[in-house]
């Protein structure tokens, strides 16, 4: 276990913002995790989980208490069971099971960040969520004082959100199972028409599992989503907004704002999401409200390839990424009634 001191943690995310934090203790094991994490509760030091720092926006003060960082290996396949250890390098360990002949997370390929976020968010792309492929998550509870294993039903998964999110401090992640497919080297039946069109085949076919990932590794680098240290416009978290689920009389009110503000013509985007519930994109409410790939003129803007994620051009902090933020909101708000959530999680800051 290493253990620094004022130690600067914006180096450890994806942003690259943020200041110190008092205490910063890197964890290899998962009896040093849970050790690190009794240590804090003991004392009443406040405790910062961190993995792959992805889904992070830290203050410019930095964080006051003791920063931990999961660094744990372990990848183990038994039959089509996946487990994985929290520190894992997601992008990675999709790999390996494309390699594996399994299916089941190969459109989440690319995704930046470690495999114990990976239920906490239930982290989705490309017609994929892992909600669909964990059986289980092995987790030490802290108000309980130890660890337990975690069903997919227990774990409360829906859209970007899961038990863990509705109580952030009383888990720490530090095994994730998994579920997959053998398909004879095929993927899952593909979901989103956007990958099914870069294939040349229809939404609900299989292809070779390769073919799936490199497409997905394809379509998310064309829109800065894959971490490129020279490409600012992958000093991001990815998508910064989520999705709007709207209730029946919400979308009803959107819509009319949208053929007010647009015109009679033009409709949004519009996806099931459940009774009475329609999803519609965060992105093109982003893009109708104004706010065009590259906007911004100071040191955080918008990427230059997708309106979704607001990116650091190098020379940002925090204040200036929360203020773009903002002012996105804001503008969303103002032009279609409709208030945007940003899916990172802040720290010591909100918007």
């Amino acid at each position: 276990m290493q253990v620094l001191h004022d130690a600067p943690l914006a180096p450890l995310t994806t942003f690259r913002l943020g200041g110190p934090a008092t205490r910063l203790v890197t964890a290899g094991t998962d009896a040093e995790v849970i050790a690190a994490v009794r240590e804090a509760d003991d004392s009443g030091t406040p405790l910062l989980v961190i993995g792959g720092g992805s889904n992070l926006v830290i203050g410019d003060k930095g964080f006051d208490g003791t920063a931990l960082r999961i660094a744990t290996r372990g990848f183990e396949l038994r039959g089509n069971t996946l487990e994985l250890a929290a520190g894992e390098v997601w992008s990675d360990a999709v790999a390996r099971t494309v390699e594996a002949g399994l299916a089941g997370i190969e459109c989440l390929a690319g995704i930046p960040g470690s495999a114990g976020a990976t239920p906490i968010q239930n982290v989705g792309a490309y017609g994929q969520e892992v909600s669909s492929t964990i059986t289980e998550v092995i987790a030490y509870d802290r108000r309980a004082g130890r660890t337990v294993t975690l069903t997919n039903e227990e774990c409360a998964f829906s859209y970007r959100h899961s038990r863990f999110k509705v109580d952030p401090d009383r888990y720490v992640v530090l095994r994730v199972r998994f579920g997959l497919e053998d398909a004879d080297g095929l993927s899952a039946p593909l979901k989103y028409a956007e990958t099914a069109r870069a294939l040349g085949v229809a939404t609900g076919d299989r292809v070779p599992l390769a073919d799936a990932r490199e497409t997905v590794l394809k379509l998310r680098a064309g829109k800065g989503m894959v971490l490129d240290p020279e490409d600012h416009d992958t000093w991001s978290a990815g998508s910064f907004f989520t999705n709007p689920i709207l209730t029946d009389e919400q979308f009803a009110a959107f819509h009319a704002r949208v053929r007010e503000r647009l015109g009679e013509g033009v409709e949004p985007p519009a996806y099931p999401a459940g009774e009475g519930r329609t999803k519609t994109s965060a992105a093109w409410l982003i893009d109708k409200a104004g706010f065009t790939k590259g906007y911004g003129t100071g040191p955080a803007r918008i990427s230059t390839k997708h309106t979704l994620a607001l990116t650091n051009r190098g020379e940002a902090t925090t204040e200036d990424l929360l203020a773009l933020a903002r002012e996105v909101v804001d503008g969303v708000r103002a032009a279609f009634g409709v208030t945007l959530v940003n899916e990172p999680v802040t720290v010591g800051v909100s918007l």
